[in-house]
């Protein structure tokens, strides 16, 4: 592994690459352990033979975009590890606005707002970058990416590029086709429509005073850490079973929204799963509800 390190650190420069770094410097948890290779590219091209000097050295690749909804085990990711926030710029063609995948939604919807588009109003506070809202099909108040794509280009794990249309990429509840074949998302275009800047306004303020009225953005947190079960709403299930406040570690389900778990202080990745398999367990017994997460953890176990 020694060699392929320096190998990449001698194609990409130290700036690009990073050995054995910590991931706990960058998931909004703040923990994670050690990437054997961390990659920072900057345009496709160095994607692009990233992938293919790890497909010839048979190496696990692992995109994590900007970490927002992830907890990463302390044991670390073994591999090429790429991180996409380098890849973030956006313009405006029109009603389109054309975002790399490092992009982070709150930018593109100011974006948006600045050049009087509407229609990703609901994205206005989703911590998350535009290759994971893709990957995930992010949404909020009754929107969601799905509904904004027009066609997204992406990476797959050959080294091949190819672009989707909204059809084919198979939105559905916080799924997409990019789950399903682990290709790389370079860039989304969002086709909206014209719109009142004062009304655009409104609707993000408006969004962004609920989600801080209502979740803990004052503590690390993965986000929303649960699917919502068909019928049912997570944090009312969570509340209602009496695990609000439940604490393992430095990990708690938080006391201001029972739907997130909060790094308390020096909670560990170990934390945060054992409270995740907790309140599982629970749900199941008290209401016969299984939860599925929403969160991605990764990592070696």
């Amino acid at each position: 592994m020694r060699q392929i390190q320096e190998l990449f650190v001698e194609k990409f420069g130290e700036e690009k690459i990073k050995i054995e770094r910590s991931l706990s410097e960058y998931t909004n948890t703040k923990t994670g352990g050690p990437a054997e290779i961390l990659a920072f590219p900057t345009e496709s091209e160095d994607i692009c033979e990233m992938i293919n000097i790890a497909n010839e050295h048979q190496l696990q690749v692992t995109v994590i975009g900007n970490a927002s909804n992830l907890i990463v085990r302390e044991k670390g990711i073994r591999g090429l590890v790429i991180i996409l926030t380098r890849m973030n710029s956006v313009r405006i063609e029109g009603n389109k606005v054309i975002a790399e995948s490092g992009a982070p939604l709150i930018g593109v919807t100011e974006r948006a707002y600045n050049a009087s588009l509407t229609g990703m109003e609901f994205a206005a506070g989703i911590p998350g970058s535009v290759g994971g809202a893709v990957f995930m099909n992010a949404g909020a108040y009754d929107g969601d990416i799905g509904q904004v794509v027009s066609e997204v280009e992406v990476l797959t794990p050959q080294g091949e590029t190819k672009t989707y249309t909204t059809e084919e990429l198979n939105f559905s509840y916080r799924h997409s086709r990019i789950q399903d074949e682990q290709d790389i998302v370079l860039r989304a275009v969002f086709k909206l429509q014209s719109g009142e800047k004062k009304e655009i306004r409104e609707k993000m303020d408006n969004f962004n005073f609920l989600r801080g009225a209502k979740q803990p953005l004052e503590y690390p947190s993965c986000g929303s850490v649960f699917k919502r079960p068909k019928g049912h709403f997570t944090g009312k299930l969570i509340h209602d079973a009496g695990l609000q406040g439940f604490m393992i570690g430095g990990a708690q389900v938080s006391l201001k929204h029972a739907g997130f778990i909060v790094n308390r202080g020096n909670a560990t990745a170990s934390d945060y799963i054992a409270v995740i398999n907790h309140i599982k367990k629970v749900i199941k017994q008290e209401f016969s509800v299984e939860l599925q997460t929403e969160v991605r953890i990764i990592g070696e176990k």
